[in-house]
């Protein structure tokens, strides 16, 4: 029986690209869209509609189980106070090692454990071996850095009882990729950190003073 496999799909190319490749070494994949922000900001709009839609419409491209999880009121709570904390106190937040820390690898994770998830998937490109994170083969791409809060405890678990983190390195052979396969998806040549761009990092800082 097929093992299966949660991916985080955040319409973004890495994610889709992870998705397709789990598909053909033949696991279970279920596509998952975390809902983290929908908040129009003054100047720009949030981009989450457009990239649920992408993300969507590669889960059916691939054939696979596709569903939102909203956890914007974790987002908000667990990454955007604490950034809106950290301008107040003069320090520099990093949002997205928190969202992986308390999101992505937490909530996401967790939920799908719950949901009887034999292993989860990003599309981040990093390595991970005997249990520990790694830095990437490629290191001009390594996103470690980013990953480095994911919690022992939750790595100790997935390799006790059999489950791991696929971590797909794909991004060297992305694109390369993605024609083979016939998804030249021109609109998903995009990777989003939606809250954390300057504009968004400027809005924020004002909502401080």
């Amino acid at each position: 029986m097929a093992k299966t496999v949660y991916v985080g799909m955040s319409g973004g190319v890495d994610s889709s690209v992870s998705a397709l490749l789990l598909k053909e070494q033949g696991y279970k994949v279920i596509g998952i869209y975390m809902k983290n922000w929908s908040k129009d900001l003054p100047g720009m709009k949030c981009p989450w509609a457009e990239d649920l839609a992408d993300a969507k419409r590669v889960a059916v491209r691939l054939g696979i189980d596709f569903e939102v999880w909203d956890f914007e009121d974790a987002y908000r709570e667990k990454v955007v106070d604490y950034m809106l904390e950290e301008f107040r106190k003069g320090n520099t937040p990093n949002p997205d090692v928190m969202c992986n820390q308390e999101i992505k690898f937490k909530l996401f994770y967790e939920k799908a454990i719950e949901r009887g998830a034999d292993f989860i998937a990003t599309g981040h490109y990093a390595r991970i071996i005997d249990g520990k994170l790694a830095r990437a083969v490629d290191e001009n791409k390594d996103q470690t850095y980013f990953l480095y809060r994911i919690s022992v405890r939750t790595l100790n678990y997935d390799l006790h009882t059999g489950k791991d983190f696929l971590h797909c390195l794909i991004k060297h052979t992305l694109l390369g990729y993605i024609r083979i396969q016939f998804i030249l998806l021109i609109h998903l040549v995009k990777s989003y950190n939606l809250a954390f761009c300057l504009s968004y990092s400027r809005f924020f800082l004002c909502l401080c003073i």
